[in-house]
């Protein structure tokens, strides 16, 4: 699968948005080793402590489902430039795909910022630092 089928399956996940609240749809497409393509949309709650990213569905699902390696990241919302991830996105992220796995990041006007995981989070916390 390549980028723009990604960025168009990112985009059509923003309809699977929960969002009552803030009307802020988020889709993501996370692009397995499999093959198999995890989409997420972004779930909000009354008690917004409790919301969930787009990102961080679609990685929660694939993980969850067994599917544990992956190729690819694409997240769309309707922003004035490429989506950004939230800092608890970009440390799940961070934590569960390769530090050099692209991560497209897109907005409807068509905007794109391809980077890294690395890139998005440089200094990531992770399960080494928890050996002290």
């Amino acid at each position: 699968m390549d980028k723009q089928a990604l960025l168009a399956q990112a985009i059509e996940a923003r309809k699977l948005a929960y969002v009552p609240y803030s009307k802020f749809q988020v889709g993501a497409a996370l692009l397995a080793e499999s093959g198999k393509v995890y989409l997420g949309g972004n779930i909000e709650n009354a008690a917004y402590s409790l919301c969930n990213c787009a990102e961080r569905t679609a990685l929660f699902k694939a993980y969850s489902e067994g599917d544990r390696t992956y190729k690819a990241l694409a997240v769309a919302a309707d922003t004035p430039q490429a989506v950004s991830p939230c800092g608890a996105c970009r440390q799940v992220i961070a934590e569960l795909c390769p530090s050099d796995m692209p991560v497209f990041l897109t907005n409807l006007k068509g905007d794109i910022w391809e980077t890294t995981v690395s890139a998005l989070l440089p200094g990531a916390f992770t399960k080494e630092d928890l050996r002290g």
